[in-house]
């Protein structure tokens, strides 16, 4: 269909609608959005009891209920529900927290409205809206070219990796992203009419497993063999002791409650959540959860130099014309060769140098124009002023060069010499040509234009931060090695800087050698970035990249933490696994710290949860061959449950130190570690029931209590011991876990002293258990500290 019979059926034209239109238009036919289906609250909140979790509590409740342990049936249920209303709970945050991160990521557009350009979200586009597109953009709704040329890549709808080029009258569809070109285009098509159908699709939020979480499971399956291994053997026993089936049944729920981690999901959830509000409250935009894990681990930070480590606001910094011409000539041609509406970095700083200089086009009219097109490294326009015409280019100097015939030796050899010391100084120059009046291929070379980037303010510090957290910082640029080497030197990233050309036909090991050992490289394309984060995984290294570009979009969807910098394309955002949403690099930092305590905080869960079901499984052993009976009742282990999982989960708040290297999940460690410190807390454990059956000559009832009570002293004193590394003294508790610790310890001080559901004790009995655990807990601090020393944790 012609474009003037498509903008006559659309009942619109060239110059776009009006606000008033597009809100009546918005209102007849919906927003440019798909409505996402949402499932009821209290179906999610159900969720939460099914699962292999819930089904051990369950079990454990319908157990004893049929035992008629009322009271054990009413503990049980409130720790499930507990667990359920936590998890629940941090659903709904997130869910809401990934509507407000769709909205901070949504695709803008630029739209005529009322004759003006002015920028809207995606979902206010509607029927007959006159936008802009341009390189880096993703095509907000289908729609129908009015002038210009794109190359749009069509991937995510087709699956064909090649661009295709379209031309006037060509159509665009929704949530393709242009490659190359610029174009006028008008909306056919919005929402669910869209060939796409759901511009929700545009940023894929999706959490997948991470490293924690994989180790978190591997940890679940081993505690849960070595509750098996104690079950198998012991049931074994009570049957040849002719034990009725419901106490050995008993006896299974108590041991698998005691070695699963019910807590779990709420823990992970918590942490999660803390450490994703952390990082929104510093201005970093977690898209992909798995992210914040991964940052723990890289010891590579790739830094793309334009738009991360520079501030990719172009400015005019010096303007050299030739001979017989003046600056002011050579920025007025340089401008009428750039297009405000086009967005291009370069194209605004000319224009707002020509706009400050004072310079005037009015007259010329643009008959066409080309923008920067990357593969021939210019662009320009044809102009006419007077009733003649003239040609306006401007591109990198020596593309210029070339096509300036006329240009003598001497000349040719002063430009040479000025590049030089442009590039010496961090410029990025253009060369400016103009055609001689109704000869377009004879062009003349006018002069130079040098643009400063600068660098963010904080990037050289960012830098040298990140080498004292055991990172290594890599500069990516695609300018020459001049401008790269002065960048880096004004950014303190390290003087090896080299051209990526300098890689090409070596072995895969040399090259890899190569990028470990440089500091930067210069002069290289889109895919040679992706090819240097391929090769740094290759070789073992967990990688971060930074980009703001559509060129660095493969990288850092390839990288484990992929970050966008501020005022990034779309492409960028929709690729990166961090965004980060206020000016400054330095943030990068923080989400690396961030990241690490929380690596820290599961670990200190992880270790204090292996030694809790070796000292529990070992205990209830020991103790069952000595006794012939469970020395911990299903009340008990509830109760031992239910104090551990309330301390435990302030962990997720409590004060922890980063630290100085990258981390790394060690699950053969965590073991060793975690099975030392809980033999000897089985010692403990033996100790206590021989004090209590010989020495204080405590009824069954009354030894019950006084085991369940050294085990949850003993649960509340080890984690003050595990989640300090060094001595338990070096740091401060976080407030919350101190909180928790002292009321746990002073609950069930009570409950051990006054009864309530348990057999109750004398208060020095209390009092004496007490002492026993903190000192023999407290004690085990040192042992803990040389394994920990020794085991790298």
């Amino acid at each position: 269909m012609p474009i003037q019979e498509a903008l006559c059926l659309l009942e619109t034209s060239a110059e776009g609608l009006s606000e008033s239109e597009a809100r009546n238009r918005i209102q007849t036919f919906g927003y440019n959005e798909v409505a996402e289906k949402r499932s009821s609250p209290i179906l999610e909140f159900l969720k939460r009891y099914w699962g292999p979790m819930p089904w051990l509590l369950e079990s454990a409740i319908v157990l004893s209920y049929i035992l008629g342990h009322y009271v054990e049936v009413l503990m049980i249920f409130v720790l499930l529900t507990v667990n359920a209303f936590i998890g629940y709970a941090h659903a709904s945050s997130s869910l809401e927290a990934l509507e407000l991160l769709k909205r901070s990521l949504a695709v803008k557009a630029k739209v005529l409205r009322d004759g003006s350009w002015v920028v809207r979200d995606a979902r206010e586009i509607t029927y007959g809206d006159i936008i802009v597109l341009g390189l880096g953009d993703i095509v907000p709704a289908d729609a129908k070219l009015i002038s210009g040329e794109l190359s749009v890549d069509q991937s995510a709808l087709t699956g064909e990796s090649l661009p295709v080029d379209v031309g006037a009258s060509g159509i665009v569809y929704s949530s393709s992203t242009v490659r190359r070109g610029e174009a006028k285009v008008v909306v056919v098509n919005v929402g669910i009419n869209t060939y796409f159908g759901k511009t929700a699709e545009l940023v894929r939020i999706a959490k997948h497993r991470s490293h924690q979480e994989e180790v978190m499971m591997a940890v679940v399956k081993y505690m849960m063999y070595l509750g098996l291994t104690a079950i198998v053997p012991v049931s074994t026993y009570a049957m040849l002791m002719h034990r009725d089936l419901l106490s050995i049944l008993t006896f299974v729920v108590v041991f698998l409650m005691g070695a699963v981690p019910v807590a779990l999901p709420a823990v992970l959830t918590i942490v999660e959540a803390v450490g994703a509000r952390e990082l929104a409250e510093k201005g970093v935009l977690v898209t992909k959860l798995e992210s914040i894990d991964d940052a723990a681990s890289i010891d590579v930070l790739c830094l793309d130099k334009t738009g991360t480590i520079t501030q990719n606001r172009l400015t005019v910094a010096e303007v050299t014309p030739l001979s017989g011409f003046s600056g002011k000539d050579v920025v007025r041609v340089a401008s009428l060769a750039s297009k405000e509406e086009g967005k291009d970095a370069i194209d605004l700083a000319i224009i707002e140098c020509a706009t400050a200089a004072g310079t005037h086009t009015s007259g010329c009219r643009r008959t066409s124009f080309m923008p920067f097109n990357p593969s021939i490294k210019r662009s320009e326009a044809v102009v006419e002023f007077e009733g003649k015409l003239f040609r306006a280019v401007k591109g990198a100097p020596q593309v210029i060069l070339s096509m300036c015939k006329g240009t003598d030796r001497v000349t040719r050899e002063k430009v040479e010499v000025s590049l030089a010391e442009l590039a010496q100084k961090g410029y990025r120059t253009l060369a400016v040509a103009k055609s001689r009046d109704n000869v377009l291929e004879d062009l003349q070379l006018l002069g130079l234009i040098s643009l400063a980037d600068p660098p963010w303010p904080d990037s050289k510090s960012m830098i040298e931060e990140a080498r004292s957290l055991g990172i290594k910082p890599i500069m990516l640029t695609g300018d020459n090695v001049a401008i790269a080497k002065e960048v880096a030197r004004q950014v303190s990233i390290g003087s090896n800087i080299i051209r990526i050309s300098d890689l090409q036909g070596l072995p895969e090991r040399e090259q890899t050698r190569l990028i470990e050992e440089n500091d930067g490289f210069a002069e290289i394309y889109p895919e040679d970035k992706y090819r240097i984060v391929k090769l740094l995984q290759s070789a073992g290294h967990m990688v971060g990249m930074t980009g703001d570009g559509v060129n660095d979009a493969p990288a850092l969807k390839q990288s484990e933490m992929g970050i966008a910098v501020s005022n990034s394309t779309d492409v960028a955002k929709a690729s990166a696994s961090v965004v980060l949403t206020g000016s400054g690099v330095k943030v990068i930092i923080d989400a690396v710290k961030v990241s690490r305590q929380i690596y820290q905080r599961m670990l200190t869960w992880v270790i204090n949860k292996v030694t809790k079901t070796v000292q529990f499984v070992g205990l209830l052993t020991l103790g069952f061959f000595w006794t012939h009976d469970i020395v911990i009742s299903l009340l008990g282990m509830s109760l031992l449950v239910i104090a551990n999982d309330f301390t435990t989960m302030s962990l997720a708040t409590d004060n922890v130190k980063h630290t100085g290297n990258p981390n790394k999940w060690n699950v053969k460690s965590i073991t060793l570690a975690s099975l030392m410190i809980g033999m000897m807390l089985v010692v403990e454990g033996a100790i206590a029931l021989f004090i209590g059956r010989h020495y204080l000559s405590l009824a069954w009832g009354e030894l019950c209590t006084f085991l369940t009570l050294m085990l949850v002293f003993t649960s509340q004193f080890r984690v003050l011991t595990l989640r300090e590394r060094k001595y338990f003294w070096s740091s401060r508790p976080g407030k919350g876990l101190l909180i928790s610790v002292t009321a746990t310890t002073i609950g069930f001080v009570v409950l051990g002293v006054y009864g309530v559901i348990i057999p109750p004790l004398a208060l020095s009995q209390v009092l004496f258990i007490l002492g026993f655990s903190a000192l023999f807990t407290l004690g085990i601090d040192l042992p803990k500290y040389y394994a920990f020393r020794r085991l790298g944790l």
